[in-house]
């Protein structure tokens, strides 16, 4: 993910990192054996972390699906791209509106290369990528503006970016300069790891996660992840966990609803700026 405050991470084969374990954890084979090792490790201390991981990707799809389906929504500004798996943002927004228009912004090298071979989009629309860090929201526009055209309508995606960005004051003022620079009927999806919603255990995890690997990462509560939402207005069901929001007929199949369905220490939302 983006994250650290330099523009390109060398890559370091001796230091986990999240986006490749992240990439472990949700079966692929973009990682090094350190990646493996401590993250099998913060599954032991959490093993719930695997079940967050698929929830987040499901969530990124349910969001996509509404924001380029029902919303209408035709540029996609995906902050913290990670390393790419299935069902990636423009696979997801092209299948349903193949003109969609995608910006993916990263600054780990390894998942810009792997992003410039594998993230190609279809004819009519744009795939392209800004290599940026998370706390340079400027860096982030100037990028994006070669693609995306700022006048209409932009969903901005930060999912799982957030908790990289350490201080909350300064995670507020990037969500509020990009939202700043996307007009009304512009949306913001994000997801969030939080010690509520049963993550108490997170909180040994992500200690040995900051001691072991890179970059360092932060949970936050109902309240701190809200405020990322101020002046935005929530879609329903609001800020859940990311298995609550809105799920397919098929996840609720034998269950009771939504309510049937377990949570995940992680937050999900989608606002829209009015």
């Amino acid at each position: 993910m983006v994250a650290g405050r330099k523009s390109v991470w060398p890559v370091d084969a001796s230091v986990a990192h999240n986006a490749r374990v992240w990439n472990h954890w949700l079966g692929g084979r973009d990682n090094y054996a350190v990646d493996r090792q401590v993250g099998d490790h913060v599954a032991g201390l959490f093993p719930v972390i695997r079940d967050v991981a698929r929830a987040d990707r499901e969530f990124l799809g349910r969001a996509v699906r509404y924001l380029a389906g029902e919303a209408g929504i035709r540029q996609f500004l995906d902050v913290g791209t990670g390393l790419p798996t299935a069902e990636n943002t423009h696979e997801v927004a092209q299948r349903v509106a193949p003109a969609a228009r995608i910006v993916y912004v990263d600054n780990d090298p390894l998942v810009l290369t792997h992003a410039r071979a594998l993230l190609t989009g279809s004819r009519e629309g744009a795939t392209a990528y800004v290599a940026a860090d998370a706390h340079d929201p400027e860096a982030i526009l100037l990028g994006a503006k070669r693609t995306l055209d700022f006048e209409q309508p932009v969903a901005v995606m930060m999912l799982g970016i957030l908790n990289f960005v350490l201080d909350t004051g300064e995670a507020r003022r990037v969500v509020r300069r990009l939202m700043a620079a996307v007009p009304p009927g512009s949306y913001l999806a994000l997801t969030h790891p939080t010690v509520e919603l049963g993550g108490e255990g997170n909180a040994a995890a992500m200690r040995f996660w900051n001691e072991h690997a890179t970059p360092p990462i932060t949970a936050r509560n109902r309240t701190e992840v809200a405020s990322f939402l101020d002046d935005l207005d929530p879609l329903s069901p609001g800020l859940v966990s990311c298995t609550h929001w809105r799920p397919s007929p098929d996840e609720t199949a034998g269950t009771a609803g939504t309510a049937g369905l377990p949570e995940v220490p992680q937050f999900g939302a989608l606002a829209r700026k009015v």
